[in-house]
């Protein structure tokens, strides 16, 4: 368990640039980044490698 103080904001996971990038002001994850994540967190991700992501209206195929 940390060490924080109770309201403290919890901290960012590290990314790596292949984690992410931005359209305008808006951070988009990679699938390199919900991979290391380990599971879907059910958001509707664009680039959902689990199948799940509904942002564009599609799913991505799972990994083979």
């Amino acid at each position: 368990m940390e060490n924080r103080p109770p309201n403290a904001a919890p901290q960012p996971p590290d990314l790596e640039p292949e984690d992410y990038y931005f359209e305008g002001a808006l951070m988009v994850f990679t699938a390199a980044h919900h991979l290391k994540r380990g599971s879907c967190c059910g958001s509707g991700c664009r680039h959902c490698p689990y199948g799940n992501g509904t942002a564009q209206g599609k799913a991505p195929a799972p990994p083979e």
